[in-house]
Protein backbone atom coordinates (compact mmCIF):
# COMPACT_ATOMS: atom_id res chain seq x y z
CA UNK A 1 0.00 0.00 0.00
CA UNK A 2 2.86 2.72 0.97
CA UNK A 3 4.23 1.61 -2.89
CA UNK A 4 0.80 2.61 -4.22
CA UNK A 5 0.52 5.95 -2.15
CA UNK A 6 4.36 6.60 -3.30
CA UNK A 7 3.35 6.11 -6.64
CA UNK A 8 0.12 8.07 -6.53
CA UNK A 9 1.90 11.15 -5.16
CA UNK A 10 4.99 10.76 -7.66
CA UNK A 11 2.62 10.89 -10.38
CA UNK A 12 3.27 13.78 -12.77
CA UNK A 13 0.64 16.66 -12.72
CA UNK A 14 -1.59 16.98 -15.63
CA UNK A 15 -0.62 19.77 -18.12
CA UNK A 16 -2.93 22.64 -18.89
CA UNK A 17 -2.67 21.35 -22.61
CA UNK A 18 -3.74 18.10 -21.83
CA UNK A 19 -7.62 17.04 -21.97
CA UNK A 20 -9.54 16.76 -18.76
CA UNK A 21 -10.23 14.00 -17.12
CA UNK A 22 -13.72 12.33 -17.17
CA UNK A 23 -15.17 11.57 -13.56
CA UNK A 24 -17.21 8.61 -13.83
CA UNK A 25 -20.25 8.39 -10.93
CA UNK A 26 -21.20 5.21 -9.29
CA UNK A 27 -23.98 4.55 -7.73
CA UNK A 28 -23.36 4.19 -3.70
CA UNK A 29 -24.24 0.93 -2.09
CA UNK A 30 -24.99 0.58 1.39
CA UNK A 31 -25.18 -3.17 3.18
CA UNK A 32 -26.74 -2.29 6.21
CA UNK A 33 -30.44 -2.88 6.64
CA UNK A 34 -32.89 -0.04 6.04
CA UNK A 35 -34.15 1.57 9.54
CA UNK A 36 -36.92 3.68 9.87
CA UNK A 37 -35.54 6.91 12.03
CA UNK A 38 -38.82 9.27 12.24
CA UNK A 39 -39.09 8.06 15.87
CA UNK A 40 -35.83 8.51 17.38
CA UNK A 41 -35.76 12.39 15.69
CA UNK A 42 -39.48 12.79 17.51
CA UNK A 43 -38.07 11.80 20.76
CA UNK A 44 -34.73 13.96 20.50
CA UNK A 45 -36.46 17.17 19.19
CA UNK A 46 -39.18 16.37 22.47
CA UNK A 47 -36.18 16.03 25.33
CA UNK A 48 -35.00 19.16 24.17
CA UNK A 49 -38.12 21.27 24.57
CA UNK A 50 -39.05 19.65 27.27
CA UNK A 51 -35.12 20.78 28.98
CA UNK A 52 -36.09 24.22 27.01
CA UNK A 53 -39.49 24.71 27.93
CA UNK A 54 -41.26 25.60 30.89
CA UNK A 55 -43.09 22.63 33.22
CA UNK A 56 -47.28 22.65 32.21
CA UNK A 57 -48.95 24.00 35.22
CA UNK A 58 -51.76 20.68 34.99
CA UNK A 59 -49.55 18.30 34.22
CA UNK A 60 -49.42 15.52 37.36
CA UNK A 61 -46.50 13.31 35.55
CA UNK A 62 -42.94 14.18 34.73
CA UNK A 63 -41.00 11.73 32.99
CA UNK A 64 -37.35 13.34 33.44
CA UNK A 65 -35.90 15.93 35.81
CA UNK A 66 -36.17 19.03 35.54
CA UNK A 67 -34.42 22.11 35.74
CA UNK A 68 -34.56 24.93 38.64
CA UNK A 69 -35.59 26.94 35.71
CA UNK A 70 -38.19 25.07 34.59
CA UNK A 71 -39.75 24.77 38.22
CA UNK A 72 -39.86 28.78 38.65
CA UNK A 73 -40.57 29.99 34.92
CA UNK A 74 -43.16 32.29 34.50
CA UNK A 75 -46.64 30.66 34.03
CA UNK A 76 -47.52 33.23 31.20
CA UNK A 77 -45.64 35.16 28.82
CA UNK A 78 -41.56 36.12 28.95
CA UNK A 79 -39.72 35.93 31.77
CA UNK A 80 -39.64 39.63 33.82
CA UNK A 81 -35.60 40.71 33.02
CA UNK A 82 -35.44 42.11 36.87
CA UNK A 83 -37.52 39.31 38.17
CA UNK A 84 -36.41 36.28 40.92
CA UNK A 85 -38.30 33.06 41.14
CA UNK A 86 -40.58 34.58 38.61
CA UNK A 87 -41.76 37.99 40.54
CA UNK A 88 -40.31 40.98 39.72
CA UNK A 89 -37.52 42.32 42.06
CA UNK A 90 -39.23 45.85 42.45
CA UNK A 91 -42.61 44.45 43.50
CA UNK A 92 -41.35 41.68 46.20
CA UNK A 93 -41.24 42.45 49.86
CA UNK A 94 -41.95 38.78 51.10
CA UNK A 95 -40.99 35.89 50.82
CA UNK A 96 -44.78 35.07 48.78
CA UNK A 97 -44.65 37.82 47.13
CA UNK A 98 -45.54 41.63 47.73
CA UNK A 99 -47.06 42.76 50.94
CA UNK A 100 -48.80 46.24 51.19
CA UNK A 101 -48.38 48.69 54.23
CA UNK A 102 -51.66 49.89 55.21
CA UNK A 103 -51.76 51.97 58.54
CA UNK A 104 -55.47 51.63 60.20
CA UNK A 105 -56.41 51.99 63.49
CA UNK A 106 -57.36 49.45 66.29
CA UNK A 107 -60.85 50.20 66.30
CA UNK A 108 -61.34 50.63 62.40
CA UNK A 109 -60.19 47.54 61.51
CA UNK A 110 -62.08 45.22 64.10
CA UNK A 111 -65.13 47.14 63.20
CA UNK A 112 -64.52 46.10 58.95
CA UNK A 113 -63.51 42.85 60.32
CA UNK A 114 -66.36 42.02 62.72
CA UNK A 115 -68.67 43.67 59.64
CA UNK A 116 -67.25 41.62 57.07
CA UNK A 117 -67.86 37.86 59.61
CA UNK A 118 -71.25 39.13 60.15
CA UNK A 119 -72.23 40.57 57.27
CA UNK A 120 -70.40 39.84 54.14
CA UNK A 121 -69.09 42.99 53.22
CA UNK A 122 -66.60 45.30 54.60
CA UNK A 123 -64.84 48.40 53.49
CA UNK A 124 -61.75 48.30 50.86
CA UNK A 125 -58.82 50.01 51.95
CA UNK A 126 -57.37 49.70 48.31
CA UNK A 127 -59.51 52.66 47.68
CA UNK A 128 -62.81 50.84 46.44
CA UNK A 129 -66.02 51.27 48.22
CA UNK A 130 -66.82 47.83 49.68
CA UNK A 131 -66.10 44.43 48.98
CA UNK A 132 -67.77 41.34 49.29
CA UNK A 133 -71.63 40.73 49.62
CA UNK A 134 -73.10 43.74 47.48
CA UNK A 135 -76.55 42.36 48.50
CA UNK A 136 -76.50 42.40 51.87
CA UNK A 137 -74.65 45.69 51.34
CA UNK A 138 -77.37 47.70 49.92
CA UNK A 139 -79.97 45.72 52.46
CA UNK A 140 -78.23 46.86 55.56
CA UNK A 141 -77.75 50.49 53.96
CA UNK A 142 -73.76 49.68 54.45
CA UNK A 143 -73.89 49.73 58.29
CA UNK A 144 -71.51 48.30 60.18
CA UNK A 145 -71.92 46.60 63.88
CA UNK A 146 -70.42 49.37 65.78
CA UNK A 147 -72.75 51.58 64.06
CA UNK A 148 -75.99 52.90 65.22
CA UNK A 149 -78.92 52.12 63.72
CA UNK A 150 -81.20 55.16 61.45
CA UNK A 151 -84.15 53.26 64.23
CA UNK A 152 -82.36 53.83 67.07
CA UNK A 153 -81.20 57.43 66.52
CA UNK A 154 -84.30 58.50 65.85
CA UNK A 155 -85.49 56.84 68.64
CA UNK A 156 -82.79 58.30 71.04
CA UNK A 157 -83.53 61.95 69.11
CA UNK A 158 -87.37 61.48 70.48
CA UNK A 159 -86.41 60.86 73.92
CA UNK A 160 -84.26 64.07 74.28
CA UNK A 161 -86.78 66.09 72.01
CA UNK A 162 -89.39 64.64 74.91
CA UNK A 163 -87.20 65.49 77.77
CA UNK A 164 -86.63 69.11 76.69
CA UNK A 165 -89.83 69.56 76.30
CA UNK A 166 -90.70 68.51 79.46
CA UNK A 167 -88.10 70.85 81.22
CA UNK A 168 -89.27 73.90 79.36
CA UNK A 169 -93.04 73.23 80.73
CA UNK A 170 -91.72 73.01 84.21
CA UNK A 171 -89.65 76.60 84.13
CA UNK A 172 -92.96 78.08 84.92
CA UNK A 173 -93.84 75.99 88.38
CA UNK A 174 -90.80 75.66 90.14
CA UNK A 175 -91.47 73.15 93.03
CA UNK A 176 -89.15 72.74 96.36
CA UNK A 177 -88.08 69.19 95.20
CA UNK A 178 -86.27 71.00 92.12
CA UNK A 179 -84.28 73.56 94.36
CA UNK A 180 -83.76 71.20 96.74
CA UNK A 181 -80.33 69.37 95.83
CA UNK A 182 -80.33 66.15 98.09
CA UNK A 183 -83.48 65.16 95.40
CA UNK A 184 -83.42 62.80 92.65
CA UNK A 185 -85.29 66.10 90.59
CA UNK A 186 -82.70 68.37 91.10
CA UNK A 187 -80.06 66.04 90.42
CA UNK A 188 -81.95 64.94 87.00
CA UNK A 189 -82.40 69.08 86.22
CA UNK A 190 -78.61 69.60 86.49
CA UNK A 191 -77.32 66.88 85.64
CA UNK A 192 -74.09 67.56 82.67
CA UNK A 193 -74.07 64.09 81.24
CA UNK A 194 -76.06 61.05 80.50
CA UNK A 195 -74.20 59.37 82.90
CA UNK A 196 -74.58 61.65 85.63
CA UNK A 197 -76.26 60.34 88.49
CA UNK A 198 -74.60 61.89 91.88
CA UNK A 199 -73.79 64.89 93.08
CA UNK A 200 -70.49 66.34 91.24
CA UNK A 201 -68.21 67.86 93.30
CA UNK A 202 -65.41 69.77 93.14
CA UNK A 203 -62.30 68.27 94.35
CA UNK A 204 -60.53 71.12 96.17
CA UNK A 205 -56.77 71.19 97.80
CA UNK A 206 -55.32 68.35 99.71
CA UNK A 207 -54.67 69.69 103.63
CA UNK A 208 -51.39 68.73 104.71
CA UNK A 209 -52.03 66.14 106.60
CA UNK A 210 -54.04 64.40 103.71
CA UNK A 211 -50.73 65.12 101.79
CA UNK A 212 -48.78 63.61 104.48
CA UNK A 213 -51.07 60.52 104.37
CA UNK A 214 -51.08 59.60 100.69
CA UNK A 215 -47.38 60.34 100.57
CA UNK A 216 -47.20 57.46 103.11
CA UNK A 217 -49.29 55.04 101.59
CA UNK A 218 -48.02 55.19 98.08
CA UNK A 219 -44.51 54.57 99.90
CA UNK A 220 -46.11 51.51 100.96
CA UNK A 221 -47.60 50.38 98.13
CA UNK A 222 -44.19 51.12 96.62
CA UNK A 223 -42.36 49.06 98.72
CA UNK A 224 -44.92 46.37 98.65
CA UNK A 225 -44.47 45.70 95.07
CA UNK A 226 -40.83 45.56 95.55
CA UNK A 227 -39.58 49.20 94.04
CA UNK A 228 -36.86 51.61 95.64
CA UNK A 229 -38.62 54.66 96.59
CA UNK A 230 -36.31 57.71 97.54
CA UNK A 231 -37.78 59.79 100.28
CA UNK A 232 -38.66 63.64 99.63
CA UNK A 233 -35.23 65.78 100.62
CA UNK A 234 -34.89 67.65 103.38
CA UNK A 235 -35.68 71.32 102.95
CA UNK A 236 -32.57 72.36 105.36
CA UNK A 237 -32.14 76.13 106.25
CA UNK A 238 -28.46 77.39 104.86
CA UNK A 239 -27.07 78.70 108.58
CA UNK A 240 -23.57 79.04 110.05
CA UNK A 241 -22.95 78.92 113.59
CA UNK A 242 -19.54 80.85 114.90
CA UNK A 243 -17.71 79.14 117.74
CA UNK A 244 -14.73 81.60 118.46
CA UNK A 245 -14.58 84.36 120.96
CA UNK A 246 -14.80 87.23 118.37
CA UNK A 247 -15.01 87.27 114.48
CA UNK A 248 -12.05 90.24 114.76
CA UNK A 249 -9.54 91.28 116.77
CA UNK A 250 -8.52 94.55 118.29
CA UNK A 251 -7.09 95.86 115.14
CA UNK A 252 -10.23 94.81 113.04
CA UNK A 253 -8.48 91.60 111.49
CA UNK A 254 -11.07 89.14 110.62
CA UNK A 255 -10.75 85.41 111.82
CA UNK A 256 -9.38 83.97 108.81
CA UNK A 257 -6.81 86.32 108.13
CA UNK A 258 -3.13 84.76 108.39
CA UNK A 259 -0.71 85.42 111.00
CA UNK A 260 1.96 88.04 109.40
CA UNK A 261 4.61 86.49 110.96
CA UNK A 262 3.79 82.90 109.11
CA UNK A 263 6.19 81.75 106.80
CA UNK A 264 8.23 78.70 105.69
CA UNK A 265 11.06 77.54 108.49
CA UNK A 266 12.08 75.25 106.11
CA UNK A 267 12.02 74.03 102.19
CA UNK A 268 13.02 70.21 103.48
CA UNK A 269 9.91 67.98 104.18
CA UNK A 270 10.89 64.98 106.70
CA UNK A 271 8.37 62.35 107.17
CA UNK A 272 5.80 62.90 110.61
CA UNK A 273 6.00 60.23 113.43
CA UNK A 274 3.63 61.73 116.50
CA UNK A 275 0.67 62.61 117.06
CA UNK A 276 0.19 66.08 118.72
CA UNK A 277 -3.31 66.70 117.99
CA UNK A 278 -6.85 65.42 117.79
CA UNK A 279 -10.47 67.12 116.64
CA UNK A 280 -13.48 65.47 117.40
CA UNK A 281 -16.08 67.99 116.41
CA UNK A 282 -17.84 65.66 113.84
CA UNK A 283 -20.39 62.83 114.33
CA UNK A 284 -19.71 60.74 111.41
CA UNK A 285 -17.08 59.87 109.25
CA UNK A 286 -14.84 62.76 107.73
CA UNK A 287 -14.84 62.34 104.32
CA UNK A 288 -12.46 65.07 103.04
CA UNK A 289 -9.92 68.03 104.36
CA UNK A 290 -8.41 71.17 102.92
CA UNK A 291 -6.17 73.54 104.51
CA UNK A 292 -6.21 76.96 103.81
CA UNK A 293 -4.10 77.88 100.95
CA UNK A 294 -0.92 79.17 101.21
CA UNK A 295 -0.81 79.48 104.77
CA UNK A 296 -2.50 76.51 106.42
CA UNK A 297 -3.53 78.23 109.31
CA UNK A 298 -7.13 76.91 109.16
CA UNK A 299 -8.43 73.68 107.83
CA UNK A 300 -11.91 72.95 106.26
CA UNK A 301 -13.26 69.31 106.50
CA UNK A 302 -16.27 68.21 105.09
CA UNK A 303 -18.38 64.98 107.08
CA UNK A 304 -20.90 62.46 106.24
CA UNK A 305 -23.11 64.56 108.87
CA UNK A 306 -24.01 66.95 106.51
CA UNK A 307 -21.54 69.62 108.26
CA UNK A 308 -18.86 71.19 106.85
CA UNK A 309 -16.44 72.61 110.12
CA UNK A 310 -13.28 74.73 110.02
CA UNK A 311 -10.92 74.34 112.59
CA UNK A 312 -7.82 76.53 114.02
CA UNK A 313 -4.32 75.37 113.53
CA UNK A 314 -1.89 77.69 114.69
CA UNK A 315 -3.47 78.66 117.97
CA UNK A 316 -6.04 77.23 120.23
CA UNK A 317 -6.76 74.45 117.71
CA UNK A 318 -10.40 74.29 118.39
CA UNK A 319 -13.38 74.60 115.88
CA UNK A 320 -13.79 78.22 114.41
CA UNK A 321 -16.92 77.73 112.64
CA UNK A 322 -19.51 74.88 111.46
CA UNK A 323 -21.49 75.56 108.37
CA UNK A 324 -24.78 73.74 107.68
CA UNK A 325 -26.72 74.30 104.71
CA UNK A 326 -26.73 70.14 102.96
CA UNK A 327 -29.35 67.57 103.86
CA UNK A 328 -27.04 64.41 103.00
CA UNK A 329 -23.69 63.82 103.49
CA UNK A 330 -21.16 66.46 102.21
CA UNK A 331 -19.07 64.45 99.35
CA UNK A 332 -16.38 67.27 98.60
CA UNK A 333 -14.91 70.71 99.37
CA UNK A 334 -12.38 73.29 97.46
CA UNK A 335 -11.16 76.40 98.45
CA UNK A 336 -10.79 79.60 96.37
CA UNK A 337 -7.44 80.88 95.58
CA UNK A 338 -7.42 83.42 98.01
CA UNK A 339 -9.65 81.98 101.03
CA UNK A 340 -12.15 83.54 101.48
CA UNK A 341 -14.54 81.16 100.27
CA UNK A 342 -15.06 77.63 98.99
CA UNK A 343 -17.54 74.64 97.37
CA UNK A 344 -19.15 72.06 99.04
CA UNK A 345 -20.71 69.50 96.99
CA UNK A 346 -23.39 66.80 98.83
CA UNK A 347 -24.81 63.50 98.31
CA UNK A 348 -28.25 65.68 98.28
CA UNK A 349 -27.64 67.14 94.62
CA UNK A 350 -26.37 70.47 95.57
CA UNK A 351 -23.23 72.34 95.24
CA UNK A 352 -23.23 75.79 97.14
CA UNK A 353 -20.75 78.63 97.24
CA UNK A 354 -19.49 79.81 100.68
CA UNK A 355 -18.59 82.84 102.02
CA UNK A 356 -15.85 81.77 104.48
CA UNK A 357 -15.56 84.38 107.23
CA UNK A 358 -19.56 85.02 107.57
CA UNK A 359 -21.01 81.16 106.62
CA UNK A 360 -23.05 82.67 104.58
CA UNK A 361 -24.41 80.76 101.12
CA UNK A 362 -23.38 83.13 98.02
CA UNK A 363 -25.14 81.08 95.57
CA UNK A 364 -26.41 77.01 95.13
CA UNK A 365 -26.26 74.77 91.59
CA UNK A 366 -27.47 71.89 90.50
CA UNK A 367 -28.46 69.71 88.04
CA UNK A 368 -30.38 67.14 89.75
CA UNK A 369 -27.59 64.56 89.97
CA UNK A 370 -25.02 64.37 92.52
CA UNK A 371 -22.11 65.99 92.41
CA UNK A 372 -18.51 63.81 93.40
CA UNK A 373 -15.97 66.19 92.63
CA UNK A 374 -16.17 70.08 92.62
CA UNK A 375 -13.49 72.69 91.46
CA UNK A 376 -12.75 75.98 90.55
CA UNK A 377 -10.56 76.84 88.11
CA UNK A 378 -7.08 77.88 89.39
CA UNK A 379 -6.65 80.86 87.32
CA UNK A 380 -6.85 83.85 89.25
CA UNK A 381 -9.43 86.00 86.44
CA UNK A 382 -11.47 82.65 85.97
CA UNK A 383 -12.33 82.45 90.10
CA UNK A 384 -16.08 82.46 88.62
CA UNK A 385 -15.88 79.41 86.61
CA UNK A 386 -16.92 75.95 88.71
CA UNK A 387 -16.56 72.53 87.25
CA UNK A 388 -18.01 69.80 88.76
CA UNK A 389 -18.03 65.98 88.43
CA UNK A 390 -21.30 64.40 88.08
CA UNK A 391 -22.80 60.92 88.62
CA UNK A 392 -24.57 61.04 85.49
CA UNK A 393 -21.34 61.13 83.45
CA UNK A 394 -21.19 64.78 83.00
CA UNK A 395 -18.80 67.38 83.58
CA UNK A 396 -20.84 70.52 84.03
CA UNK A 397 -18.89 73.88 84.11
CA UNK A 398 -21.15 76.95 85.61
CA UNK A 399 -20.65 80.28 85.40
CA UNK A 400 -20.95 81.69 89.17
CA UNK A 401 -21.35 85.24 88.07
CA UNK A 402 -24.47 84.74 86.32
CA UNK A 403 -25.16 81.62 87.72
CA UNK A 404 -25.68 79.71 84.19
CA UNK A 405 -24.12 76.74 82.84
CA UNK A 406 -21.72 77.75 79.97
CA UNK A 407 -20.51 74.09 78.95
CA UNK A 408 -20.93 70.83 79.20
CA UNK A 409 -17.97 67.94 78.87
CA UNK A 410 -20.22 64.44 78.02
CA UNK A 411 -17.80 61.41 76.83
CA UNK A 412 -17.27 59.37 80.11
CA UNK A 413 -19.24 55.89 80.59
CA UNK A 414 -18.96 56.19 83.88
CA UNK A 415 -19.74 58.76 86.96
CA UNK A 416 -16.67 61.15 86.88
CA UNK A 417 -14.37 60.91 90.01
CA UNK A 418 -11.92 63.73 89.55
CA UNK A 419 -11.05 66.85 88.15
CA UNK A 420 -7.12 68.23 88.14
CA UNK A 421 -5.90 70.99 86.06
CA UNK A 422 -2.45 70.61 84.63
CA UNK A 423 -0.22 72.43 82.08
CA UNK A 424 -0.41 75.99 83.39
CA UNK A 425 -4.37 75.16 83.84
CA UNK A 426 -5.18 75.58 79.85
CA UNK A 427 -5.90 71.67 79.96
CA UNK A 428 -7.63 69.28 83.01
CA UNK A 429 -7.62 65.42 83.47
CA UNK A 430 -10.57 63.63 84.60
CA UNK A 431 -11.08 59.78 86.20
CA UNK A 432 -14.22 58.26 86.24
CA UNK A 433 -15.99 54.60 86.53
CA UNK A 434 -15.10 53.79 83.47
CA UNK A 435 -11.39 52.82 84.29
CA UNK A 436 -10.69 55.40 81.88
CA UNK A 437 -8.59 58.80 81.54
CA UNK A 438 -9.82 61.34 79.76
CA UNK A 439 -7.35 64.69 79.06
CA UNK A 440 -9.85 68.04 78.07
CA UNK A 441 -8.38 71.41 76.45
CA UNK A 442 -10.62 74.17 79.08
CA UNK A 443 -13.35 75.14 77.64
CA UNK A 444 -13.22 73.03 74.57
CA UNK A 445 -15.84 69.59 74.93
CA UNK A 446 -13.97 67.67 73.09
CA UNK A 447 -11.30 64.95 74.33
CA UNK A 448 -7.66 65.59 73.13
CA UNK A 449 -6.33 62.17 74.68
CA UNK A 450 -7.95 59.18 76.02
CA UNK A 451 -6.47 56.79 78.08
CA UNK A 452 -7.74 53.39 78.40
CA UNK A 453 -6.01 49.94 78.67
CA UNK A 454 -7.78 46.53 79.57
CA UNK A 455 -5.58 46.04 82.91
CA UNK A 456 -6.56 49.84 84.00
CA UNK A 457 -8.96 49.95 86.99
CA UNK A 458 -10.62 53.10 88.54
CA UNK A 459 -8.78 56.17 89.72
CA UNK A 460 -10.74 57.92 92.93
CA UNK A 461 -7.93 60.08 93.84
CA UNK A 462 -5.52 61.88 91.17
CA UNK A 463 -2.87 64.61 93.20
CA UNK A 464 -0.46 66.17 90.90
CA UNK A 465 3.47 66.29 91.68
CA UNK A 466 4.66 70.06 92.57
CA UNK A 467 6.58 70.33 89.73
CA UNK A 468 3.60 70.03 88.06
CA UNK A 469 5.60 67.13 85.23
CA UNK A 470 3.83 64.19 86.81
CA UNK A 471 0.33 62.82 88.20
CA UNK A 472 -0.43 60.03 90.83
CA UNK A 473 -3.23 58.32 90.11
CA UNK A 474 -4.47 55.92 93.31
CA UNK A 475 -6.41 52.84 91.23
CA UNK A 476 -8.36 50.59 93.08
CA UNK A 477 -5.93 47.71 92.29
CA UNK A 478 -3.80 48.79 95.14
CA UNK A 479 -1.11 50.97 93.75
CA UNK A 480 -0.48 54.73 93.29
CA UNK A 481 0.40 55.38 89.27
CA UNK A 482 2.58 58.15 87.11
CA UNK A 483 0.99 59.80 84.50
CA UNK A 484 3.03 62.58 82.58
CA UNK A 485 1.49 65.99 82.21
CA UNK A 486 3.46 66.77 78.97
CA UNK A 487 1.24 65.98 75.27
CA UNK A 488 1.78 62.31 75.59
CA UNK A 489 0.41 61.79 78.89
CA UNK A 490 2.22 58.83 79.27
CA UNK A 491 2.07 55.69 81.75
CA UNK A 492 5.72 55.91 84.14
CA UNK A 493 6.46 52.40 84.00
CA UNK A 494 9.78 52.71 86.37
CA UNK A 495 7.55 54.07 89.14
CA UNK A 496 4.83 52.42 90.70
CA UNK A 497 4.10 52.65 94.65
CA UNK A 498 2.39 49.89 96.17
CA UNK A 499 1.88 47.52 99.82
CA UNK A 500 -1.26 49.71 100.75
CA UNK A 501 -4.88 47.98 100.38
CA UNK A 502 -7.33 50.67 99.14
CA UNK A 503 -9.74 48.29 96.68
CA UNK A 504 -12.93 49.67 97.52
CA UNK A 505 -12.14 53.50 99.00
CA UNK A 506 -11.49 56.15 97.47
CA UNK A 507 -8.59 57.61 99.62
CA UNK A 508 -7.05 60.46 98.83
CA UNK A 509 -3.03 60.30 97.02
CA UNK A 510 -0.57 63.50 97.66
CA UNK A 511 2.99 64.96 97.78
CA UNK A 512 5.17 66.46 100.22
CA UNK A 513 5.34 70.66 99.41
CA UNK A 514 9.29 69.61 97.86
CA UNK A 515 8.01 66.34 96.13
CA UNK A 516 10.35 64.06 97.78
CA UNK A 517 7.79 62.10 99.49
CA UNK A 518 4.15 60.23 98.36
CA UNK A 519 1.55 59.68 100.91
CA UNK A 520 -2.37 58.23 101.05
CA UNK A 521 -4.70 56.46 103.33
CA UNK A 522 -5.78 53.20 102.87
CA UNK A 523 -8.61 50.76 103.67
CA UNK A 524 -6.74 49.48 107.27
CA UNK A 525 -6.56 53.26 108.74
CA UNK A 526 -3.17 53.66 107.98
CA UNK A 527 -0.85 56.43 106.89
CA UNK A 528 1.65 55.22 103.97
CA UNK A 529 5.11 56.97 103.09
CA UNK A 530 6.39 56.75 100.23
CA UNK A 531 10.06 57.80 98.83
CA UNK A 532 9.69 59.35 94.79
CA UNK A 533 13.05 58.75 93.96
CA UNK A 534 13.61 55.00 95.40
CA UNK A 535 9.63 54.27 95.12
CA UNK A 536 10.21 52.05 98.70
CA UNK A 537 7.93 52.73 101.39
CA UNK A 538 9.79 54.53 104.41
CA UNK A 539 7.02 54.69 107.15
CA UNK A 540 3.41 53.42 108.18
CA UNK A 541 1.22 55.27 110.45
CA UNK A 542 -1.82 53.83 112.24
CA UNK A 543 -4.06 57.16 112.31
CA UNK A 544 -7.47 55.82 112.29
CA UNK A 545 -9.73 53.11 113.67
CA UNK A 546 -11.14 52.00 110.19
CA UNK A 547 -10.61 53.58 106.64
CA UNK A 548 -8.32 56.66 106.46
CA UNK A 549 -9.83 58.27 103.71
CA UNK A 550 -7.46 61.79 103.54
CA UNK A 551 -4.07 62.97 104.28
CA UNK A 552 -3.05 66.61 103.67
CA UNK A 553 0.88 68.06 104.52
CA UNK A 554 1.00 71.12 105.29
CA UNK A 555 1.52 73.66 102.63
CA UNK A 556 4.42 76.06 104.86
CA UNK A 557 5.28 73.76 107.87
CA UNK A 558 6.77 70.98 105.84
CA UNK A 559 6.88 67.99 108.96
CA UNK A 560 3.58 68.53 109.75
CA UNK A 561 0.76 66.40 108.03
CA UNK A 562 -3.19 65.95 108.65
CA UNK A 563 -5.31 63.11 108.62
CA UNK A 564 -8.76 61.81 108.35
CA UNK A 565 -10.50 58.85 108.69
CA UNK A 566 -14.41 57.32 108.95
CA UNK A 567 -14.12 56.86 112.47
CA UNK A 568 -15.62 61.08 112.77
CA UNK A 569 -11.74 62.02 113.75
CA UNK A 570 -8.99 64.56 112.52
CA UNK A 571 -5.40 64.01 113.34
CA UNK A 572 -2.68 66.32 113.48
CA UNK A 573 0.68 64.42 113.13
CA UNK A 574 4.58 66.17 113.12
CA UNK A 575 8.24 65.36 113.16
CA UNK A 576 10.36 65.81 116.17
CA UNK A 577 13.93 66.36 115.86
CA UNK A 578 15.99 64.70 119.09
CA UNK A 579 19.15 66.28 117.26
CA UNK A 580 21.59 65.48 121.24
CA UNK A 581 24.48 64.03 119.81
CA UNK A 582 27.49 64.27 117.17
CA UNK A 583 26.36 60.63 115.64
CA UNK A 584 22.63 61.86 115.65
CA UNK A 585 23.76 64.54 113.48
CA UNK A 586 25.48 62.66 111.50
CA UNK A 587 22.66 60.10 110.91
CA UNK A 588 20.19 62.66 110.19
CA UNK A 589 22.42 64.23 107.75
CA UNK A 590 22.91 60.64 105.83
CA UNK A 591 19.18 60.22 105.84
CA UNK A 592 16.92 63.24 106.95
CA UNK A 593 13.68 61.01 106.50
CA UNK A 594 14.51 59.04 109.66
CA UNK A 595 13.72 61.89 111.69
CA UNK A 596 16.07 60.88 113.99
Amino acid sequence: MDAIQAYTNSSPSPSPESSPLRQISLPTKSSAPVVDDTLLSLTVSAASRSLAAPIDPVQHLVAFNPTYDQLWAPLHGPAHPYAKDGIAQGMRNHKLGFVEDAAIESFVFDDQYNTFHKYGYAADPAGREYVGDVEALERNDGVGVYDMRQSEQKRRRLEKKKERDEEEGDEGEVSEEVENPATQEWLRKNRKSPWAGKKEVEQGELTEEQKKYAEEHARKKAEERGEKVEKPAEVVTDKSTFHGKEERDYQGRSWISPPKDVKATNDHCYIPKRLVHTWSGHTKGVSAIRFFPKYGHLLLSASMDTKIKIWDVYNSGKCMRTYMGHSKAVRDICFSNDGTKFLSAGYDKNIKYWDTETGKVISTFSTGKIPYVVKLNPDDDKQNILLAGMSDKKIVQWDMNTGQITQEYDQHLGAVNTITFVDNNRRFVTSSDDKSLRVWEFGIPVVIKYISEPHMHSMPSISVHPNTNWLAAQSLDNQILIYGTRERFQLNKKKRFAGHIVAGYACQVNFSPDGRFVLSGDGEGRCWFWDWKSCKVFRTLKCHEGVCIGCEWHPLETSKVATCGWDGLIKYWIWLARITTAFDTLNLKKRPELGL
